[in-house]
């Protein structure tokens, strides 16, 4: 697993953030206090609290490639 901090802060981000996930065969929990959602959920997503960094963590193989291509998405 590794974890990284995401700032989603408006409904393009969650989008575009949905569609590079999806791409990829890992599994992504995304955090924001004691709540955790499935990242390839844009529902999800929207029912936390978007004004705060969101944590992400990645699970599975080639976390590098997944780590560069959500670089955008890094705060």
């Amino acid at each position: 697993m590794h974890t990284i901090i995401i700032k989603l802060n408006s409904i393009d981000k969650v989008k575009e953030f949905v569609r590079v996930i999806t791409n990829f065969d890992n599994d992504f929990d995304v955090r924001s206090g004691r709540y955790t959602v499935d990242g390839k959920s844009i529902l999800g997503i929207f029912s936390l609290d978007l004004a705060r960094p969101l944590e992400l963590d990645i699970y599975g193989e080639n976390i590098e490639e997944v780590v560069e291509a959500l670089r955008p998405f890094a705060e």
